[in-house]
């Protein structure tokens, strides 16, 4: 098994986290995975991705031609990674900053997610980028829900004030996810 995700978004809208969390509950479930991070020298509003690869097999190359998962979280990291995402693949689009209405590839799962309404919902749009990691941990199939929930939620503690916010951001992101199988 291997997997192969690319992040991407604007600084700020938490990149690095996601790609961070799955890494680690990768690696706690024996995995092996690279973190590839690329971001311009600005950190909030500049462009920022960066690359996971997980496999049960050790990884030769942190860097991914071909796509498993493409997950985007503004309309210029979709124009721009959309042709690396393999046939069969699946692209996670945080529906509030990105319109899939041009896309003309049938060959892909689109997982539509309105991480930003859903996050403020919840009470802060910092809940967005929990609630697109529940949903890549449900889609990807690779790491138990429960324990991602645990590793994550232990992570994302240092901010005591976001706790209960984050553990239902979460949970919201498994109920979108689960009903898009």
């Amino acid at each position: 098994m291997i997997n192969n995700l690319l992040i991407a978004g604007f600084g700020g809208q938490g990149v690095m986290t996601i790609g961070k969390m799955i890494g680690e509950c990768a690696f706690a479930q024996g995995l092996n995975v690279t973190f590839l991070p690329s971001y311009g020298p600005e950190q909030r509003g500049g462009t920022a991705n960066c690359t996971v690869v997980v496999s049960d097999a050790p990884v030769g190359s942190p860097v991914a031609e071909e796509l498993d998962v493409l997950c985007v979280l503004n309309q210029p990291s979709l124009d721009k990674f959309l042709p690396s995402l393999k046939k069969g693949g699946t692209l996670m689009v945080n529906s509030d900053m990105v319109d899939t209405s041009g896309i003309e590839r049938n060959d892909i799962k689109v997982i539509s997610i309105p991480a930003d309404s859903m996050a403020l919902e919840i009470g802060s749009s910092k809940t967005a980028n929990v609630i697109i990691f529940a949903v890549y941990i449900v889609a990807s199939g690779t790491i138990p829900v429960d324990r991602a929930k645990e590793i994550a939620l232990a992570k994302l503690a240092k901010k005591p004030q976001f706790i209960e916010m984050n553990n239902t951001a979460f949970d919201r992101g498994v109920e979108l996810a689960r009903s898009h199988q």
